[in-house]
This record gives C-alpha cells, structure tokens and sequence, in this order.
C-alpha cells in the first residue's frame, strides 16, 4: 500500500504521543488501516490526516472525545453542528463560573492587602455600613471543634452554597454574653455572601445584617485576645452614650489558615448601635 506510515511515523508528523494514537485505536475513535498479524505494527496512511485534523481540532475546542467518536461515526452535518452548539453553551457556562471566581479572588486579594495596611488597630471606630446578605445558623458553640461541625451543618443546610472562601466566615456574640465577660461562647455562626452570590439563594433561606451604624474594632493576634478589645467597646459606648442594637458580629479577615504569623493575624468586630435616649434632652 502507498503511503503507509508506521505509528511511530504519525506520532512525529501529528505531534502526537504513540500512546494516544494507541489510545484512539482502542477506543474505535481513530484506527489505523492495518494491523500486522505477527508484530502487531499498526499502520496509518494518508488519507487519514483530515480525521486526524478533526479530532484534533474538536478537541482543541474541549468537546470530549465520546462526543468526537459519536461525531464521527455519524458524519451528520446537522448533528455535527448541533453538538457544536451544545458545546459552546457549556464553555459559556464555564466562562461566567470562571470570572465569578475571578471576582471572588480578586475581592480576597483587595481585602488581605488593605488588611496589611490598617493603622488604627484597637481603636474604635464608627462607620455606616450598607446591608449584607448571610446563611446564617444558629447555635451555641464553644470550641474550634463545634465550629467546624457547625460550619459543616451550615454547608449541609443549604445544598447551592458555593465553596467557601476564607474569610467570609463569622460568628456572632450576645451583648449579654459580652457583659457577663462570657467568651467562650457564640451563638450562631454566618457566611457573608458576595453579591454575586445573592442570585443563587432563595431568600427564605438567608437573613440581613441591616445598614446602619456599627462600632468597628479591628485586633491582630489570636482569637483568645479578644476579650480586651469587646472591653474596650463597652468602655467606648459608655463615654459616647451610645447602646447595642444587636449582636456582635466577629470575622476573622486573616487566621492560622493563611499565616503562621500570629501577629499577622487579623480580626474586626462589629456591632450595631444607636444613640441612648436622654430624658433631659426633651
């Protein structure tokens, strides 16, 4: 036969490994022209490159090889090009998954640097902020082991949540718990959505940190140092007669997860507040 060409011949001229070729042959996606009964020596000719091509080409393009085999087989135009479109809605999908990914890791990326910048550690600090979207569960926990099973439950509760992110994690505290210097409790555990998140919830199963004025307080160090830092808040609303308005909210931006620097580490509380009623105001 003219043009015959050894499988180690097709691999240098198509750039493609003997173990692929190999491969596609027993698949049925691409077969050689002859076998040798004795060696077992497959041969390929010529007229075999424009399949070749083909394949190459829709795999190029990421089509799977069952659906390139299927293809093949039929040599329908119409069903060709309806496999073409059903392909490019599913790199249309990946596309959209891959900038929200994008977009989360480039919201990560701004917060740890503007983190490594932050001046006014441990000091009050006033802000209005807008209102946040959370899944939110409910609970008392107490340790780091009844945090990962609540964060586990939280997952298991709400089957669409995306993979976590480090850092949109947090906790909430009671101002009860607070003044009665009790800190080794919690009482629920939240995950903070990114609004391109929001669309993927149904809203029964979410609640909202409402906009309004939080007292912020930012600390390095680990968890344990906390304490100190709800004092010094308490010290704070008491010389500006502010009052709590809700639950401490606690978040740690940077942890033992992404640093073995404890001095690195990075947490903000939050709670709203509202001015206390003066009577002699009236």
């Amino acid at each position: 036969m003219k043009n015959k060409l050894s499988i180690g011949q097709m691999s240098k001229l198509h750039n493609i490994p003997i173990k692929t070729l190999r491969y596609y042959d027993e698949i049925n996606l691409f077969k050689p022209i002859e076998v040798n009964e004795e060696s077992g020596y497959r041969y390929y000719s010529t007229e075999q490159f424009k399949q070749l091509d083909i394949i190459h080409y829709l795999k190029t393009l990421g089509v799977p090889l069952k659906e390139i085999n299927r293809q093949l087989g039929s040599r329908d135009i119409n069903e060709f090009l309806s496999a073409l479109k059903r392909h490019h809605h599913t790199i249309e999908e990946k596309i959209t998954e891959l900038e929200n990914i994008k977009r989360r890791v480039e919201i990560r990326i701004k917060e740890i640097d503007g983190s490594m910048g932050i001046q006014n550690i441990g000091v009050p600090e006033i802000k209005h902020l807008p209102s946040r979207k959370v899944v939110q569960l409910q609970g008392e926990i107490r340790s780091v082991q009844e945090l990962e099973l609540s964060l586990r439950k939280l997952k298991g509760e709400f089957k669409n949540i995306s993979p976590i992110f480090l850092g949109k994690v947090g906790l909430t505290r009671t101002i009860s718990r607070v003044k009665q210097n009790n800190f080794l409790e919690y009482n629920s555990i939240f995950l903070l959505l990114e609004e391109l998140d929001e669309q993927e919830y149904f809203h029964d199963l979410s609640t909202i940190f409402p906009e309004g004025d939080y007292c912020c307080i930012f600390y390095r160090g680990v968890r344990s140092e906390s304490p100190k830092y709800y004092q010094i808040l308490l010290n704070y609303f008491e010389n500006n007669h502010f009052e709590v308005a809700g639950d401490f909210i606690e978040r740690a931006i940077i942890d033992q997860f992404i640093s073995n620097d404890e001095n690195a580490f990075l947490t903000e509380i939050q709670v709203p507040i509202k001015k206390k009623f003066d009577i002699n105001h009236i």
